[in-house]
């Protein structure tokens, strides 16, 4: 579409994460914008697109995960008319980042988070919309429908722009890398990250997404998927194998709950990857293996999280 214009913003390497600019008439606005690290890749592309910051509307976040909204609060200091879109749950954390700067600190430590995240700046409460689930908000000829989608979590909306026929899904209709497309079939899978994984909900949600009626995709992760119908019934049939997962992690012990959720993931991409014939590169396995680190680390946290409250309904 030439009203999306797609911003690889250079995310440990090239195609893994994306912000969008849409232009909306005499305005425009950006949907995710991932860390400090991209803003000057942002605002070159609005200039590219002919636009001034001042012409910037809004600022949307799917949700506040850092590599979908670090840089929410430095874009917004250079768009001195925007205003930030925000789900309910993630609004307290734009406004107010110290729980998650504390929290990406204690995971990457001080020099990691400062090399890839920066200073994360507050937003000013006065400048956060915080749309209904179903709410549809006029940008300038284009217009947006709000979508709450948990399952990956629990802060996460899409963004449905009914002019274009396109959704805007952050992680909520899985991940999609080009490097992933180039085998004999397209290979797009569910990210089950903690610590709100929830398998039901993420179904909804991909069911929400097919429902609208969008004729492309433009997940974060990475650029765009046309083929949606293709898509969703291989994500739901990929999430019938990560519930096997989560139940053998279930009947594990805490000693052996991580290896065996890593084991059901090795082994799932490695049969994947074969049966398409895709190669990937040090730096290509590298950013799957994160990827297939944070999947794991979500079913032992959402099997430990079910048994805690099995054992309070039988207390």
């Amino acid at each position: 579409m030439n009203d999306i214009i797609t911003i690889d913003c250079n995310y440990i390497m090239p195609q893994v994460a994306a912000a969008y600019l849409i232009k909306a008439g005499d305005k425009a606005c950006f949907i995710d914008n991932n860390t400090n690290n991209a803003v000057p890749a942002l605002l070159t592309a609005l200039k590219d697109a002919g636009y001034k910051p001042e012409q910037v509307s809004h600022i949307i976040i799917t949700h506040v995960h850092l590599d979908h909204a670090g840089a929410t609060g430095l874009l917004l200091s250079h768009c001195p008319n925007a205003l930030v879109i925000a789900h309910p749950r993630a609004a307290p954390h734009i406004i107010d980042p110290s729980r998650l700067i504390a929290s990406a600190r204690s995971v990457y430590g001080d020099e990691a988070f400062n090399r890839m995240y920066g200073d994360l700046l507050p937003v000013p409460e006065a400048r956060v919309v915080i749309p209904a689930d179903g709410e549809i908000i006029s940008i300038g000829d284009k217009q947006f429908e709000f979508i709450y989608t948990r399952g990956h979590a629990n802060h996460h909306f899409v963004i449905f722009e009914k002019t274009t026929k396109s959704i805007f899904t952050g992680d909520s209709f899985g991940i999609a890398y080009p490097m992933l497309q180039h085998g004999s079939m397209p290979f797009y899978f569910p990210t089950t990250t903690p610590t709100d994984f929830d398998a039901a909900e993420s179904r909804a949600s991909y069911r929400r997404i097919l429902e609208t009626g969008a004729t492309q995709v433009y997940p974060t992760h990475f650029g765009i998927v046309k083929d949606i119908r293709a898509a969703h019934d291989m994500l739901q049939q990929y999430m019938n194998e990560t519930e096997t997962i989560f139940q053998q992690v279930s009947q594990a012990n805490q000693d052996t709950a991580y290896a065996t959720a890593r084991a059901g993931f090795d082994t799932f991409f490695a049969r994947e990857l074969q049966s398409r014939g895709i190669k990937l590169s040090d730096k290509e396995q590298e950013v799957l293996t994160m990827d297939i680190d944070l999947n794991a680390q979500g079913i032992v946290f959402a099997a430990a999280r079910a048994k805690k409250k099995a054992q309070g309904k039988n207390a």
